[in-house]
């Protein structure tokens, strides 16, 4: 039976069952930290319908997203490395929701012993690497308005809603930028029909539209996940479905 998490459902039918006694569902709030820099990873978290920001913070206090983390990921993919493994970046809920979280060493376990779980989880982290990698050039050399809408379409596409429950100000801590310029960037999308903007929900009225406004960094990172986990790009009940 599918669990709503994509990476999850990837795995052998024999291995999600012997690890299915070991998840409990949680619901986790907006802001609640995961993973900290410098912690072992006890425990990973694979997302249903919420949204997970990797991030990174300057010795000045400045903090910048590096990759998300939704229902096609898992969070804490360092433990995978083996030992009492750490990570230099903070995982930060950012769309509340739900996840399926699991102890470390069960999963770690499959990863040792079943080739099969180990080609999954070693394809995912490849496709993680090329979304981390993708963001870093995004971000130095395309413009807010294309990131802005990469960030809404990838959000969307990892929580499966149309409706993108966060803060101007979030957005542009995470985009690094000041709340007043994705302010300004939110109302053109508006008058443009794009998304419309109530009460902390930005609700994406024209996918299709949204994606010629991004760049293409949006569908190269759909792209290589696609390839590397056989995941299907469905969209059902998204605005734009195709």
């Amino acid at each position: 039976m599918p669990t709503g998490n994509r990476l999850l459902d990837a795995l052998p039918p024999d291995t999600s069952a012997r690890l299915a006694p070991e998840f409990r569902l949680e619901k986790l709030r907006r802001g609640k930290i995961l993973h900290k820099p410098g912690e072992t990873i006890r425990h990973l978290y694979f997302p249903i319908n919420c949204l997970v920001s990797i991030t990174v913070t300057m010795e000045e206090g400045r903090t910048a997203e590096v990759g998300v983390v939704g229902n096609r990921e898992v969070a804490g993919i360092n433990a995978f490395m083996g030992g009492s493994e750490t990570t230099q970046t903070e995982y930060v809920v950012q769309i509340a929701g739900d996840v399926l979280k699991i102890r470390a060493k069960p999963l770690l376990d499959e990863f040792d012993e079943n080739k099969d779980v180990r080609d999954v989880l070693l394809k995912y982290t490849q496709a993680m690497l090329a979304q981390v990698s993708q963001n870093a050039a995004c971000n130095r050399l395309h413009h807010l308005e294309q990131r802005y809408a990469r960030w809404l379409l990838e959000a969307r596409e990892r929580i499966q809603s149309d409706d993108v429950r966060l803060t101007q100000q979030f957005a542009g801590q995470m985009l690094g930028v000041r709340r007043a310029t994705v302010s300004e960037t939110a109302a053109e999308f508006e008058q443009r029909g794009l998304i419309s903007c109530r009460r902390g929900v930005t609700r994406i009225i024209d996918g299709p539209a949204l994606e010629k406004t991004s760049c293409e960094c949006y569908r190269v990172i759909c792209d290589e996940y696609d390839r590397l986990l056989s995941h299907s790009r469905t969209k059902k009940g998204l605005s734009g479905s195709r």
